[in-house]
């Protein structure tokens, strides 16, 4: 279910933040005070009509947008903000200037949340769970499969607060994809919401796709003599199965919820459904691949038993070929006087045949009911 930027600075001016934005001192930080996102801040931006309006700082751009959209029928300006894991007093400060609730500024700063969508006022609060596929060479009982995340959104009539915490699903390719395209930000902020929902479950499937793959590997191997004895391996996927459908699964209800809200408009309400459809493939993949995963471990589990009572037979099998010439050397090797054969030319040769022959009949006899 575990930092890249949240929108990774390019080296280009639009991408670095702007030299405009104020340094926090350590002092703001350790009293505690609002202060403005400084080394937190990964890009902000104005947005009128579907094109980017640089602005000298996020109260400037907010005040740029309300004076436009006042002069408008159809409001179709809005400010973006992003930040990556910011400390407390940054988030307050923003919710100062964007009139946040404090319920949802303290979900915010202290993350690990659930996936939600509650309604504050005229403003959205989102939680989503981001996850990544994490490479590595090969699978073993320590790999970790799944890094996971949070993308938490305020979304009001004319601004977007996006806040994420991991290292897990920039947000950098989202920005970029609606500024070459005019016409999906002249969408609004619920426009930049439904693209950040469907950037995350682009991401899910993507996941669970790969999780798909690792699974069918393992129960290709599972009946092989080194694989099915290396349940550790096994037990770790479905650890990491696990992680996914928390991230995944809460999700689907919030989705299914904010596709019907009137703060979202009627012409976008299609494009959340359609979120949602994803959505619930993802939720119906994960449940199933999850399901096979308990199959797999319980067959791993009934083969290492196999194998253990196979080895079990064999060891007995040799136990049994070795008892017969050791009972009869231990009976011989008694200091009796009165023995038979004891004084016979022929009792040696005769001792060691019966062994001979008493060994060969057991290993003919384990080898036809397959122990051997």
């Amino acid at each position: 279910m575990r930092s890249s930027l949240l929108f990774p600075r390019i080296k280009h001016a639009r991408a670095v933040r702007a030299p405009h934005a104020p340094s926090v001192p350590v002092r703001d930080r350790l009293n505690g005070t609002c202060v403005a996102p400084s080394d937190s801040l990964v890009e902000y931006a104005a947005y009128i009509g579907g094109k980017r309006i640089e602005a000298l700082g996020i109260p400037d751009a907010l005040e740029l947008v309300r004076a436009h959209n006042a002069t408008r029928e159809k409001a179709d300006g809005f400010v973006w903000v992003g930040l990556h894991e910011p400390d407390a007093p940054e988030v307050e400060w923003l919710a100062e200037v964007f009139d946040l609730h404090p319920l949802a500024v303290e979900d915010a700063v202290k993350a690990h949340q659930r996936p939600k969508v509650e309604r504050y006022d005229d403003s959205l609060f989102v939680v989503l769970k981001t996850v990544a596929y994490l490479e590595h060479p090969e699978l073993t009982a320590t790999s970790e499969i799944i890094g996971t995340g949070e993308i938490m959104a305020f979304v009001g009539p004319d601004f977007v607060v996006t806040v994420r915490h991991g290292k897990y699903c920039p947000l950098s390719e989202v920005r970029e994809r609606l500024e070459d395209k005019p016409k999906l930000l002249n969408r609004g902020p619920t426009g930049v919401l439904h693209a950040i929902a469907d950037h995350v479950v682009d991401k899910y499937l993507h996941v669970a796709d790969e999780m798909q793959a690792e699974l069918e590997e393992v129960e290709a191997m599972v009946f092989a003599d080194v694989s099915a004895r290396d349940i550790g391996r096994i037990y770790n996927l479905k650890r990491e199965m696990i992680e996914m459908k928390r991230s995944v699964t809460p999700l689907q209800s919030p989705m299914s919820t904010l596709a019907q809200r009137r703060m979202i408009p009627s012409e976008m309400r299609e494009y959340f459904r359609d979120v949602v459809d994803h959505l619930a493939r993802v939720c119906e993949q994960v449940e199933s691949s999850n399901e096979l995963c308990n199959s797999v471990l319980q067959a791993a589990l009934a083969r290492s038993n196999a194998l253990a009572n196979e080895d079990m037979r064999k060891i007995s099998s040799w136990v049994a070929i070795m008892a017969v010439p050791t009972m009869i050397a231990g009976i011989y090797g008694m200091n009796f006087e009165h023995m038979p054969e004891l004084d016979s030319v022929y009792g040696y040769p005769v001792v060691i045949g019966v062994m001979v022959v008493a060994c060969s009949l057991l290993y003919r006899g384990f080898r036809r009911n397959g122990w051997l």
